[in-house]
């Protein structure tokens, strides 16, 4: 908006900014990073922005399984997406399907893509399969295997100057280091980067202790 810009110009270069932002976390040999990319909330969007958006995950899964592929291969980057992936159009659940399915014996890096994603429905989601197997008791050891995702983010980047998580992670963010930056998310730099790592290995994590 600021740029005086469609709201799909600006999507666009937040696609591309996900396979630098990759290839910082690679160089600094982070092993699993998480992205926001879609949430149950972002359903409701106009029709010609939900259509454009589609069109760029089509386009980008499409890429990964092919011209990409090998780089995927020999750097060993495994594909999870996250998320009520069942509302998504039966193309593009096809593809996130094979790209999980191929990538899923690759160990070195994991890249977990959040697509119709929210905290408190995935809560709901892992209650439901609960109860759908009629436990009669559940405890927090137990409780993250009925998550779509159990991994814990060491630490949580939020852009655009706003100052709240937005239904992300909901369990998983209980102790991660959380950084809110006012830069737009296309515009975050490697530099941003750098300074939040080095941020985060200044402070001291003690997890309630």
């Amino acid at each position: 908006k600021a740029l005086m810009k469609k709201p799909w110009e600006g999507h666009k270069k937040g696609a591309e900014k996900l396979n630098q932002v990759l290839k910082w976390t690679r160089d600094a040999d982070i092993k699993e990073v998480t992205f926001y990319a879609f949430s149950i909330q972002n359903f409701n969007r106009p029709k010609k922005e939900f259509d454009f958006l589609m069109k760029i995950f089509n386009n980008m899964l499409s890429e990964l399984l092919n011209e990409r592929f090998e780089e995927l291969k020999e750097k060993k980057v495994r594909i999870k997406f996250v998320g009520r992936l069942r509302m998504f159009p039966e193309t593009l659940r096809n593809l996130m399907n094979e790209l999980e399915e191929k990538t899923n014996g690759f160990d070195k890096y994991r890249v977990n893509i959040c697509l119709g994603y929210g905290g408190q429905e995935e809560l709901i989601d892992a209650i439901n399969k609960i109860l759908g197997e009629k436990l009669e008791k559940i405890n927090i050891e137990k409780f993250p295997k009925y998550l779509y995702l159990n991994s814990q983010p060491d630490i949580i980047i939020r852009t655009g100057g706003e100052r709240r998580l937005s239904n992300f992670l909901t369990w998983q963010s209980v102790y991660s280091e959380l950084f809110f930056l006012d830069v737009m998310w296309p515009d975050f730099s490697e530099e941003d980067f750098q300074k939040v790592i080095r941020e985060y290995e200044s402070r001291e994590r003690r997890f309630g202790r």
